[in-house]
């Protein structure tokens, strides 16, 4: 039995795992087997992260923050969690693998997945023009027209740089003004290969064996009107991954992990939160890793207060040691 297991590898689980090591909990990592690192592993520059003043970009950002999590001592898993059972003094994870882990504390920081439209065809498209991951797949789409889908800084930075690649990027918005912050606005505005369509939503996805072009509904007057194109990526936010914990943990309207005040509390004592799965507000790779932190520290907390018994049991053949509770 451990002291500590972390779900999830983005900023909020990766900077967990660092406190968590410091501490010397020696936590696990379940980082996923095909998502390690989080959603910073499909980003492009990142440059507003304290201490890189140069920029960099996201996988280099995750590697990073892995290389010091193991640093630490943390256990880096890069496998799936299929279930847990949260309730009780030991928390029970089970893995993809069919191996079960047990651990006194679970940080659980799965963070967001991609929204879709909801189309009929969108998944049938998928992977066929259909995407929701420049970095990924914009290669694909040398010398092409394409559309991106939203109004936010997402949309704003798949459409930059969407532009390396593409002839015409074309950004389809529901109203007339942008959600993007000011100088994403200003990037895309200023590219010449960016054209807005205002008020506009699409209604259906046009093609075979691939994406052939959308149908647009005008927010306004409801009229009709069909684009040629061949890719379309949709970037209109993200859901928090909490259906692991459904049933379990406490969620709050907007479906996000709910948690006590400023920490990383759940319902559940011994099982906290962190990241972008408890904050739909920010979103920035900043506040998760921040987030996470408070998780770790919570976590410390915790189980400074548990039954020498109970911290046996997880040390295993360890000097039971008390573990003791301090700001870093």
């Amino acid at each position: 039995m451990r002291q500590v297991i972390i779900i999830g590898s983005g900023p909020a689980g990766y900077t967990a795992a660092i406190y968590a090591g410091r501490a010397g909990l020696k936590p696990l990592v379940v980082a996923s087997s095909v998502e390690a690192g989080g959603e910073l592993m499909k980003t492009t520059e990142i440059e507003n992260f304290p201490g890189f003043p140069e920029g960099l970009q996201g996988p280099e950002l995750m590697f990073k923050m892995q290389e010091q999590a193991e640093k630490f001592g943390a256990e880096v898993l890069l496998d799936d969690v299929v279930s847990v059972d949260l309730h009780g003094d030991v928390k029970k994870v089970t893995l993809g693998s069919g191996a079960v882990e047990e651990a006194l504390t679970v940080i659980y920081a799965t963070g967001s997945a991609y929204r879709k439209l909801g189309l009929d065809d969108e998944e049938r498209l998928s992977g066929r023009g259909v995407s929701w991951c420049a970095t990924c797949d914009g290669f694909f789409f040398k010398q092409k027209e394409i559309a991106v889908v939203g109004g936010g800084d997402s949309a704003m930075e798949e459409a930059t740089f969407l532009t390396r690649f593409a002839t015409k990027v074309y950004v389809i918005h529901r109203g007339d003004s942008l959600r993007a912050s000011k100088i994403m606005q200003d990037r895309a505005f200023a590219n010449e290969k960016i054209e807005f369509l205002w008020n506009k939503t699409v209604t259906a996805i046009t093609g075979d064996e691939k994406a052939a072009g959308v149908t647009l509904t005008d927010t306004v007057d409801g009229t009709e009107s069909h684009l040629d194109l061949e890719g379309l990526f949709i970037a209109i936010g993200n859901d928090p991954r909490v259906h692991l914990v459904h049933g379990q943990l406490d969620l709050t309207t907007d479906g996000t992990v709910a948690v006590e005040g400023r920490s990383s509390k759940t319902n559940l004592p011994g099982v906290f939160a962190a990241g972008d799965v408890i904050d739909v507000t920010y979103r920035q790779a900043i506040t998760a890793a921040g987030s996470g932190t408070v998780a770790a520290l919570d976590a410390e907390h915790y189980l400074a207060g548990l039954d020498k018994e109970l911290l046996d049991q997880a040390l295993g053949a360890e000097p039971a040691e008390p573990v003791t509770a301090s700001a870093r």
